[in-house]
């Protein structure tokens, strides 16, 4: 998968993504379990927006990506903001070299990037290990009805001065699964003329009772299982599901 063009269009792209409601989701929790530390992994940290806004509010924040392209984004807005995040290119599928950690976050349905189970399997052993005991990890994932209704078959499109895109969702060859096609026209302020970039992504995402399992697998106790920012269980219709569990 390249981000080589999409990690600089990202954060433009996703303006309007609800970033805050991610902090404030991630501090109730460690209010409600006692979780009295405040060091956090960001797994799949993407351009950094979640890890800055963390490390404002107080958490000793580690930014893992797989990207280059989107740490480097990452790198450059911790420090605007004059903050010191060690962030560092990794595939959360084999996360090494980090530990002592109170909190980890998989942010933004970053887990269904993963394109098999074995990976997701893998990225929950690596994130058990790499907490203290006691810690918490919190993760969010595409409701099946998101692919399958949301996604599949629709398209996206915003039409702006200096940048434009279309957005195409196929079904992928696996259950469950979407292909992102992405076209950006990107305004070249010197030429006048607008630059073309395309991306292809994939997702794919499993019934809530294969990530429960997989927890359990992992030895994590599953403490809650809710939807869309709200304190109650998924619904048919409901589109981002949240799992918070801890390390036995």
């Amino acid at each position: 998968m390249s981000y080589e063009h999409f990690a600089y269009l990202y954060d433009e792209l996703m303006r309007d993504a609800p970033y805050d409601d991610w902090v404030q989701y991630v501090k109730s929790k460690m209010l409600k379990y006692g979780i009295k530390g405040n060091r956090m992994l960001d797994l799949a940290c993407g351009t950094g927006e979640l890890s800055v806004r963390f490390a404002k509010e107080g958490f000793q924040v580690t930014g893992i990506d797989l990207s280059e392209d989107m740490l480097a984004v990452a790198q450059m807005k911790a420090a605007e903001a004059g903050l010191q995040i060690p962030f560092y290119q990794q595939n959360m599928a084999a996360l090494e070299g980090v530990g002592n950690t109170d909190i980890i976050g998989i942010f933004c349905d970053s887990l269904n990037y993963l394109e098999t189970e074995e990976e997701i399997k893998s990225t929950l052993d690596h994130a058990h290990r790499a907490l203290n005991d006691g810690g918490l990890l919190i993760f969010d994932v595409h409701s099946i009805y998101k692919v399958s209704e949301v996604f599949v078959n629709q398209t996206f499109a915003i039409n702006e001065d200096e940048i434009s895109y279309i957005w195409n969702s196929f079904p992928g060859e696996g259950s469950n699964s979407v292909e992102h096609e992405l076209s950006f026209f990107v305004l070249d302020e010197k030429s006048g003329k607008y630059d073309r970039y395309d991306e292809l992504h994939f997702q794919r995402t499993y019934p809530v009772e294969h990530y429960s399992s997989w927890l359990a697998e992992s030895g994590f106790k599953l403490l809650e299982i809710n939807a869309d920012f709200e304190e109650q269980p998924p619904q048919n219709n409901s589109e981002r599901v949240f799992f918070v569990a801890m390390k036995n």
